[in-house]
């Protein structure tokens, strides 16, 4: 992706934010040379990938393949005892047109929120246990907001603002948002967040993109702090 595009991409999910009422933790209006003097006090925004996020999975297009979002606040399963938290939470901006691809975690449960905005439509499959790179066949039971019910495998469950999806561990999911709706804000609650390690794409895909500098960024993303002097 090109810095240009990260750039607009950051300021069209800061103006979702603000169009509902959100408000973000000071360190998400950081500039780059803000960043340059923050010492081992802020080690936790480092260490546990805190900020911003831009991600079109390494392919090279966002417009239909990724999305945006901020890790506002997360544990770490690699440094319990310094970061003993066992919950994290997200926001998540989805245009029309864009897709969060098919993949599922080993041991992360999530509720995904809409927040405000369009509806997100979330496709829902088990993992086949004899064979997770594969879906299972079985239907699946869903869990949305106090109701337990079962819909057949691939159903997409339709969330409108303020409905919610609960994700358990092994169920394969997707979201991309109806069309004819506009851009969604979503919210993310979940246990321990670990991309690095918890991650089950039913497809191959990477992850954080590759960067064309065509202009100077406006906030850095969560891979890009400096290190503590």
């Amino acid at each position: 992706m090109k810095r240009s595009e990260i750039n607009k991409a950051i300021k069209a999910m800061e103006a979702l934010i603000k169009e509902h009422r959100f408000e973000l933790p000071p360190f998400f209006g950081w500039t780059p040379e803000e960043w340059k003097g923050k010492d081992h006090e802020y080690d936790e925004i480092r260490d546990n990938m805190l900020g911003w996020d831009i991600t079109d999975y390494g392919e090279g297009h966002f417009d239909t393949l990724g999305f945006s979002l901020v890790t506002i606040r997360n544990g770490n399963q690699h440094k319990k005892d310094q970061y003993p938290k066992v919950y994290a939470e997200k926001l998540l901006m989805v245009n029309e047109g864009q897709y969060a691809p098919m993949h599922f975690h080993w041991t992360k449960m999530e509720d995904i929120i809409n927040r405000g905005g369009g509806n997100v439509l979330i496709r829902v499959y088990m993992a086949d246990r004899n064979d997770e790179g594969k879906y299972s066949d079985e239907d699946v039971t869903v869990h949305t907001d106090g109701r337990r019910y079962t819909v057949p495998a691939g159903t997409q469950v339709r969330l409108k603002p303020g409905e919610s999806i609960t994700i358990y561990p092994y169920m394969y999911h997707d979201f991309s948002v109806e069309s004819g709706t506009g851009a969604v804000l979503i919210g993310e609650v979940s246990m321990c967040n670990d991309d690095n390690t918890d991650n089950r794409f039913y497809e191959k895909l990477g992850r954080f993109p590759t960067i064309e500098e065509d202009e100077a960024p406006y906030r850095l993303l969560c891979n890009e702090y400096p290190k503590a002097e």
